[in-house]
């Protein structure tokens, strides 16, 4: 992909996904009854992205792996249309509330829908944004864990393609620090979404808050697209070495997933058939190996990332992949990868 390229950032709508996916027969389940908590999925219905609610989800998570319950990430969904600005994403959780009582009546099947809930508030706000959290978790019905704020952020065309423009290094900024206090205040985690040259003002921000607990999301947003496109020997030392440094912070657990989006550059959404899970677990190897050796398997949890990961592979491949990349593991390596972590840190009911 060239510097100015930035076909590697456009994402299809679930519709032309489904299509796409459907060239290539779904694969059965590795291990089949190994529990495992997806602690990182959105619900939206947005004119590009599409439709993806509960339906779309239990189609997706139906293909045979073991989905005892799962966390919802914010993603913009439903924020209230009035109102005070600083309030509105509290609708957010209001309608994966709903969701989540929806699934809890078990008419849906046996997974725990959002059983955790990370919703978003404007932690500029400084500690002002009390005020909405505390909202947020009497919407939450006592699912809200958290926050996640995104600060994706790049001065190249990388930078144009985010959810939500955000000036650099905001980890660093006082008054967002004077916000995230309150998370800790109130027994709140805090999911950073960030590009990997953005680390080390995480690993600033991890120091600073030691009793906060800070998951990483998508093993650090590694980039592979624009001007990052073919350098993964310059990227990954530098990568490798914060998530290190991230690693020596006790309050710090890592998400192992994310790898499907587009901006890691491997291509697959330009494919003519989606790979199988042998490839993408190649594929992923130099990624989640490193995450594993830094924060041992008690500090890291596997994600789906769905729908965003669904631009590289079907449900049932990422797990499966997943699996391939774990065969080697013990029992209780496998529970805290799969389960244990995620249980630990979003205080989920342990399979």
């Amino acid at each position: 992909m060239a510097q100015g390229d930035y076909r590697g950032l456009i994402h299809r709508n679930d519709a032309d996904l489904a299509q796409w996916l459907a060239r290539r027969p779904g694969e059965a389940a590795l291990e089949p009854e190994l529990p495992i908590i997806d602690p990182h999925h959105h619900l939206w219905h947005t004119d590009v992205r599409g439709l993806y609610f509960l339906p779309e989800l239990l189609a997706d998570i139906g293909g045979g792996h073991n989905i005892v319950s799962t966390v919802f990430l914010e993603c913009q969904a439903m924020f209230r249309a009035d109102g005070p600005v600083e309030m509105r994403p509290v609708g957010e959780v209001e309608f994966v509330t709903g969701i989540a009582a929806q699934s809890a009546s078990g008419q849906y099947g046996k997974t725990r829908v959002a059983e955790a809930i990370i919703g978003w508030a404007d932690l500029m706000l400084g500690a002002r944004v009390r005020e909405v959290l505390e909202a947020e978790i009497t919407a939450g019905g006592g699912r809200f864990r958290g926050v996640r704020y995104g600060t994706s952020w790049d001065a190249s065309i990388v930078g144009q393609h985010v959810s939500r423009p955000i000036p650099p290094h905001r980890l660093l900024d006082p008054k967002f620090r004077e916000g995230f206090a309150e998370l800790g205040k109130l027994g709140l985690t805090f999911d950073s979404w960030h590009f990997h040259p953005q680390l080390p003002d995480l690993v600033d921000l991890a120091r600073a808050f030691p009793e906060t607990t800070i998951i990483v999301d998508h093993v650090g947003g590694v980039l592979g697209v624009g001007p990052y496109a073919g350098k993964s020997a310059e990227i990954m030392p530098a990568w490798r070495k914060s998530i290190g440094e991230l690693a020596r912070c006790p309050n710090v657990v890592i998400k192992l997933g994310g790898l499907g989006m587009t901006s890691f550059g491997f291509g697959f959404h330009e494919r003519d058939t989606p790979p199988g899970s042998q490839e993408l677990a190649d594929t992923w190897r130099p990624y989640i190996e490193p995450c594993i050796e830094a924060f041992g398997p008690a500090r890291c949890m596997f994600e789906s990332n769905f729908p965003p990961d669904k631009q590289s592979c079907g449900y049932a491949e990422l797990w499966n992949a997943f699996k391939r990349l774990t065969a080697n593991a013990s029992a209780d390596e496998k529970r805290a990868l799969y389960s244990g972590t995620a249980a630990r840190v979003y205080r989920m009911i342990a399979p």
